[in-house]
């Protein structure tokens, strides 16, 4: 069914156009409320798992990254995140126009000097040449937005109000798996689990557009891709999750699911050293731990945000920092709700910038309803 929590114009829009799955997919932890089988762990196969798994109920591919443009050294942070939806009631039928698979999409870019977040958002149900993810490769289309893996490099396409960029995207370090050889657990159950997998420390070149003003640019991005058929746990309300490409060529994840009080239903994340070869370390719920130290109250709809965080991950300590407040997403007109994410730096206990990345915080403008 429709999710009641969708706004009134946007739930008659999808009943009209017989689109009846839940919206909100997140990286994390979401699904359709009609889906909760528990995922069969298996051993990930490339490139096959790098496409669209679309027997699973929820996906979804999601970069982000630090751009300076050159020659002025402006920068900026930029976000782009395709979701799949597959919507249950349907897949029984015959017609062509059935909304068997939903394809939504959010890209955000961070004016850091102009203190300024331009984003724009996409929806479609897959085929007719409007929308589609590829199974065998990562190859996700929505009208003029997409993300492409090629022989090289990724290639990441999106025309948005007000901006537009076009980026290649290069390797420069082996996939990361997450959690337990890429099964991520979300939950204290079994069943709120999710494949996941990383690519961090990106190499980035491309052109960025801001109101019509083009410019090179250039920095590191990150790569998630996950899929699950899992909810959320029912005391969660949100999550707070860091990706952060470390100046060294580490990589670090850290992320928690919250209940109504603010406390970690469930906890986890990653870190891996830039040596060739090195394994990640996998962290446990207890070892990971986030505490907020800043807030900022957004003046669109009075959520209050931790914008700088002390988290602990076993026995390192760091602080996370929004470069920019304001980076609050509006994504009502395609998945339903309104969250925290954006460009954020990392400093040690000394004070030392080490790493920059993205910081994401959903269930503080209300409750995730899934």
């Amino acid at each position: 069914m429709t999710p009641t929590w969708l706004p009134n114009p946007l739930r008659r829009r999808l009943l009209a156009l017989g689109l009846t799955a839940p919206l909100w997919p997140l990286h994390g932890a979401a699904t359709t409320p009609t889906e909760t089988q528990t995922l069969t762990r298996r051993t990930l196969q490339f490139p096959r798992d790098l496409g669209s798994h679309p027997e699973v109920a929820i996906e979804w591919w999601y970069i982000t990254g630090h751009l300076q443009a050159s020659p002025t050294g402006r920068e900026f942070g930029f976000q782009l995140t395709f979701f799949r939806s597959r919507v249950k009631e349907t897949q029984a039928m015959t017609s062509a126009f059935a909304a068997k698979q939903l394809i939504f999409a959010h890209a955000a870019v961070t004016d850091v000097s102009d203190k300024k977040l331009w984003q724009d958002q996409r929806i479609a149900r897959a085929g007719f040449g409007l929308a589609q993810a590829n199974e065998q490769d990562t190859a996700i289309t929505l009208r003029d937005w997409s993300l492409v893996r090629h022989a090289t490099h990724y290639s990441a396409v999106v025309a948005g109000h007000g901006f537009q960029f076009e980026l290649k995207l290069r390797e420069t370090q082996p996939l990361l798996l997450q959690g337990d050889q890429g099964f991520s657990r979300k939950g204290p159950q079994e069943k709120q689990a999710s494949f996941y997998y990383s690519l961090p420390q990106l190499q980035v070149t491309g052109t960025l557009a801001i109101e019509d003003q083009p410019m090179a640019v250039q920095g590191r991005a990150w790569l998630d891709h996950e899929w699950s058929q899992a909810l959320m746990h029912p005391q969660a309300v949100g999550w707070d999750w860091i990706g952060m490409n470390l100046l060294d060529g580490s990589a670090l994840t850290a992320f928690r699911l919250r209940d109504k009080t603010g406390q970690a239903l469930w906890a986890g994340g990653s870190f891996r050293a830039p040596s060739l070869g090195a394994k990640p370390q996998t962290f446990g719920p207890d070892e990971v731990v986030f505490q907020p130290v800043r807030s900022w109250t957004s003046p669109l709809t009075q959520a209050k945000y931790p914008v700088e965080w002390t988290v602990q991950v076993r026995a390192d300590t760091y602080t996370v920092k929004a470069v920019i407040d304001p980076q609050e997403l509006d994504s009502r007109a395609s998945t339903g709700a309104v969250y925290w994410e954006g460009l954020s730096e990392l400093f040690n206990t000394q004070g030392t910038l080490v790493g920059r990345g993205y910081l994401e915080m959903t269930g503080y403008a209300s409750p995730l309803q899934l």
